[in-house]
């Protein structure tokens, strides 16, 4: 198995590039609904290991972007159900 440092493998720094794509296109989804999360991002320690379990960070929000996120997933939901 290939290695990229001491510890990484190539399929471990695959996994965490595909989460920062996935991170991306999270961000750009939420941007398209108005909706901006400062904080979005890859959670830095659940990448430290080998494999990593590579979690993306919400991170916090305030008042209007939880209500404006809120918005966005019951829109969603309800042109999904007509």
């Amino acid at each position: 198995m290939a290695t990229t440092g001491r510890w990484r493998t190539d399929t471990d720094t695959d996994t965490v590039k595909d989460a920062e794509r996935a991170c991306e296109d999270l961000r750009d989804a939420l941007g398209v609904a108005g909706v901006t999360l400062p904080s979005l991002g890859l959670d830095a320690a659940s990448c430290a290991g080998s494999p990593p379990l590579v979690l993306i960070d919400l991170g916090r929000c305030n008042v209007a972007t939880a209500r404006a996120l809120a918005s966005a997933v019951t829109a969603t939901i309800t042109r999904e159900m007509t």
